[in-house]
């Protein structure tokens, strides 16, 4: 067979490699700020300015300077911000540099097109630049791990076609009979997150000029896309196109071929398959149906088996080659990676069972166990990829092999301080929220004596981040000075056989498997089957049957005033730290009741697109906050948390309360609920949405005026002062806040209830 000759593209490799740095960075600083908000809350006050003088600050006189932000530094945003970068830019950029350098020598070819290669890079991080822009803007949706609007949207389904286009065209051309296991996980992931991306991110635009949509699901059906979504975006994209890393890269640094073949194929095929239904274990006691989380937990626990294949079969791969792991910083970052990955999906199926799940959802137990993924198994994984790198792209040596294991030292350090303080909070604030006193009433009643007595592991937590992003820094240092030091080359020569055609039949004699594996159309249909079997059995049962979510006549669609609110709480990203979710816990109905003494009915969300059930409580649960507090005490609480909340870490919000509310697509939305969701708004309502928010805000502001007589004061010399440039109270975003928070769980005391099966 004649030997063709032909180059591997590096530069489309060092675009990525660079670009995963560099956001890397970003996204480690930003979420060391969120973690450093976390117990000092006062962070944007100390740079923009303040109005208490117990805080420093950097600017002196009052609140403006803040106000001025319009809230682009809190906390909401921040965190929003710290996600996505960490995922969409560090995450995925690494993957994307490690499947083009090993797609193009497991197939001995270079990528499709050149062309196609950078229209996917620069897309991407397109996509990046617009997300960050947005998010700082408060256009965001407040859906898990897809929290871009709907032109993001569509542009990450234009990039990832893009993509999928390019391997799969490589992958036509290749000068291999067979794909690699690496490959598989790449062509697996593509399909799912197609599935998974179209499917979760399904909604309506209000306008197609502008940024704000609504999802096509609400309530419980949203709830159970989300988290289908929200789980597998762990699996497909966290997950699986990183185990094709460990499978091309781990082999290739310590000199040894993968532990076991077979291993490889009962690993891919079940974990894709099994994954996919374990989405729903993020909801246990929660309003969805309780066949969708039994089904959920029994899967969850399946998961341990394909996930421990896998880690086994790489830490089995050093076989004979553990002397190597002492001296090589990349083998020493890819056996605390596998590690962590082995710990995180044990974890995550314990998180499952009901008995663990009380304790540990809605608490940082669940962020701790997210961070051993992220910064043990996503980022040690690409640390170790990026070494190993380095000295083959630059032709030369690793700059500093002992400034590599410092890093090394500095990460795994950082990764226990910052995980195991977490455990710890989760522990203590899940089981002081449980306990009672002799008569019945709760121990720990005041909700900040559970949030201060975890404040000293949120400050450990900020030092083993401090640690994590050190080891970071010191990486880009050995970078810029591999690079300097050395050669890079663009085009790589290489040479191989053109690949003789065949038949595509199954030869006799041979494997099932092995005729799959020169098979990729056939392998990429099987994978899309595998993944979608989960998907359809419990999303499509959920959206379609309609006793799954009992409806309750008492509960009516939000007002005008009320959605313009809910929309502001999106925007500031509050249901970060609040849940709207009070499960059928006896210490959940008495901490949360307010006036109504029920916990969360699937039938109360009906209208709520997206669902805001949240993942964590640093506040309490806002479900029955309707009517417990004063529509004063929201203003002054929103002014400043300490005034009426001594001690709270919760951020100020003080643009709200200057900023004048844009209605100008309310009655736009109303129509759109009315129209294509089929929300019973009648026509008279439609036509009069405008005077229907007047009168609703006129009796909030005549309640705050009536509660608070500072406030009623303020604003009377504040018409005095103004003139003719003076906006009412009553026109400021404040009011539609509070509208939205005093309408919460509000609707079923009234009437006999209506519970889904569960519940």
């Amino acid at each position: 067979m004649e030997t063709q000759k032909f180059s591997y593209d590096n530069n489309i490799v060092r675009a990525f490699l660079y670009a995963t740095v560099i956001f890397g960075i970003i996204g480690f600083l930003l979420g060391l700020t969120a973690a450093l908000m976390l117990f000092y809350p006062e962070l944007p006050e100390y740079f923009f300015g303040t109005d208490d003088a117990t805080i420093v600050s950097l600017q002196s006189g009052n609140l403006q300077g803040l106000i001025n932000t319009h809230g682009a530094f809190g906390f909401g945003r921040i965190r929003m911000l710290h996600t996505s970068a960490v995922i969409f830019a560090f995450v995925c950029n690494g993957f994307f540099a490690g499947a083009y350098y090993s797609l193009q020598r497991l197939l001995k070819t270079r990528m499709y097109s050149d062309t196609l290669s950078w229209i996917h890079f620069w897309g991407w991080q397109l996509m990046i630049v617009a997300v960050v822009i947005t998010f700082l803007m408060g256009i965001n949706t407040s859906k898990e791990y897809a929290e871009h609007e709907w032109p993001i949207d569509i542009l990450i389904t234009v990039i990832w076609v893009i993509f999928g286009v390019n391997m799969f065209a490589t992958i036509i051309k290749r000068r291999v009979r067979h794909l690699y296991v690496a490959i598989w996980f790449y062509l697996g992931t593509w399909v799912a997150i197609a599935m998974l991306h179209i499917f979760n991110n399904l909604e309506v635009p209000l306008t197609f000029t502008g940024w704000k949509s609504y999802s096509a699901y609400a309530g419980v059906k949203d709830a159970l896309v989300q988290w289908w979504y929200g789980h597998n975006a762990v699996a497909f994209v966290l997950t699986t196109p990183i185990l094709g890393l460990m499978y091309y890269f781990l082999p290739k640094a310590a000199d040894r071929p993968v532990f076991s073949y077979k291993l490889s194929i009962i690993h891919f095929w079940s974990l894709i398959f099994v994954y996919i239904w374990a989405g729903p274990h993020h909801l246990q006691y929660t309003a969805i149906p309780g066949w969708a989380q039994a089904l959920a937990t029994g899967f969850s626990i399946m998961l341990i088996a394909p996930s421990w294949g896998g880690m086994l079969n790489g830490l089995l791969t050093l076989r004979g080659a553990w002397d190597k792991v002492r001296e090589n910083p990349v083998l020493k970052f890819f056996v605390v990676a596998i590690t962590c990955y082995g710990m995180a999906t044990f974890e995550g199926p314990l998180l499952a069972t009901k008995t663990l799940n009380k304790i540990g959802h809605y608490t940082d137990w669940v962020i701790g166990h997210v961070h051993v993924g992220a910064l043990g198994w996503n980022g040690f994984m690409t640390f170790g990829m990026i070494y190993y790198l380095l000295p083959i792209m630059w032709r030369t040596k690793l700059w500093s092999v002992k400034l590599a294991n410092w890093h090394f030292w500095l990460g795994t350090l950082g990764i226990i301080f910052y995980a195991v303080p977490l455990y710890i909070a989760g522990f203590t604030q899940g089981l002081m929220w449980k306990q009672f006193n002799p008569d019945g009433t709760l121990v720990y009643k005041n909700w900040l004596d559970t949030v201060t007595a975890i404040i000293p592991y949120y400050q450990m937590r900020f030092v083993g981040g401090l640690l994590y992003i050190s080891g970071a820094i010191l990486m880009c240092v050995n970078l810029v000075a591999t690079v300097r030091s050395g050669s890079f080359q663009k085009d790589v020569p290489a040479e191989a056989p053109a690949l003789a055609k065949i038949s595509n039949k199954r030869k006799e004699g041979e494997g099932l498997h092995l005729w799959i594996e020169r098979m990729p159309t056939l392998l990429t249909v099987l994978a899309f089957i595998a993944v979608a079997i989960g998907g359809f059995l419990e999303i499509v049962p959920t959206l379609t049957i309609k006793e799954n979510v009992p409806t309750i006549a008492a509960v009516k669609p939000y007002s005008p005033l009320e959605l313009e609110g809910r929309d502001l709480y999106i925007r500031e990203g509050c249901n970060a730290c609040h849940s709207q979710m009070i499960r059928p816990f006896r210490d959940e109905v008495v901490r949360f009741n307010g006036k109504n003494g029920q916990y969360s009915k699937a039938g109360e969300f009906i209208y709520d697109r997206p669902f805001l059930w949240g993942s964590k409580r640093t506040g309490p649960d806002l479900h029955r906050q309707g009517g417990k507090n004063p529509s004063s005490w929201h203003y002054k609480h929103m002014l400043n948390p300490r005034v009426t909340s001594a001690g709270s870490i919760m951020p100020r919000y003080p643009w709200l309360i200057s900023t004048d509310l844009d209605r100008s697509q309310m009655v736009a939305k109303i129509e759109l609920m009315k129209n294509t969701f089929d929300v019973p708004y009648t026509q008279a309502q439609v036509d009069s949405a405008d005077a229907w928010a007047d009168n609703q805000a006129a009796a909030i502001v005549k309640e705050i005026y009536s509660e608070a007589a500072d406030v009623k004061k303020a604003y009377a010399d504040k018409k005095a002062a103004d003139g003719a440039n003076f906006t009412p109270l009553e026109k400021k975003e404040i009011i539609a806040l509070i509208a939205y928070l005093q309408r919460l769980g509000t609707d079923i005391k009234t009437t006999e209830i209506k519970t889904a099966s569960t519940n």
